[in-house]
């Protein structure tokens, strides 16, 4: 369960941002905290101790990646990006540089809800800590290892389930193309993005009804794979 009005510390330099964000996401039980610039930021990181961070990267004092970098020397805060900044190698290099999820401008903030309640399932480690993890039609029996969709088991590799299961470690958010490689495979297949392709298709193909519009197992461009929770 959800802790009660978990807190948000907001770095973002754009007012109507702030004042947007404060005012929807305070009416859906988060509280929000917010500074206009990366200095202000680190300070009230120290004093208010928020649950989350949300991060744009275009700040007039600081780089945001360099906030980040700096940040995960001390701090294991989820951290999720906002910015107008769509490339996909912007996207690598936040995640890589420490950031847990990357969400780009403009958005809904119905998405953006869903994306710091993925945050907060991950600080209470849930769903590692259940039996059972569900989405949709989609069922994993995480203690025996059985996958089944619309209650029918589907019978997936080892190899299958390893990726399967890092998703789930981390539903709802994006887990880079180089995180999956080197837990599957180890570190000498980090160039080897093809066997990713491959297993995901035979994924989508067994646990999707259309893997071409996959409901579960959504490609981050160029970045990785999030698999969707609570699916409809």
């Amino acid at each position: 369960m959800m802790l009660n009005n978990p807190k948000i510390l907001l770095i973002e330099d754009d007012l109507q941002t702030r004042r947007f964000l404060k005012k929807n996401l305070n009416t859906r039980n988060w509280e929000v905290i917010d500074a206009d610039s990366g200095i202000s930021g680190l300070a009230m990181l120290k004093e208010a101790v928020p649950d989350l961070l949300i991060l744009d990267l275009g700040l007039p004092d600081m780089d945001g990646i360099t906030i980040i970098k700096h940040l995960r020397q001390f701090s294991t805060i989820p951290i999720l990006v906002l910015s107008a900044r769509s490339l996909e190698q912007t996207k690598i290099t936040a995640l890589d540089a420490g950031a847990d999820d990357y969400l780009t401008k403009p958005f809904g903030i119905g998405e953006l809800n869903s994306r710091l309640q993925a945050l907060m399932r991950r600080i209470n480690q849930i769903p590692i800590n259940q039996d059972v993890f569900e989405t949709g039609e989609l069922k994993v029996d995480l203690s025996k290892r059985q996958v089944f969709v619309s209650q029918k088991e589907i019978k997936i590799t080892p190899t299958e389930y390893h990726i399967l299961f890092i998703l789930i470690q981390h539903a709802g958010l994006v887990v880079t193309y180089k995180y999956l490689l080197k837990n599957v495979w180890g570190t000498s297949y980090l160039d080897n993005q093809h066997y990713l392709r491959i297993y995901m298709r035979r994924l989508r193909h067994k646990i999707e009804e259309n893997p071409t519009q996959p409901r579960y197992l959504i490609t981050e461009t160029g970045v990785g794979y999030r698999l969707l929770n609570n699916a409809i």
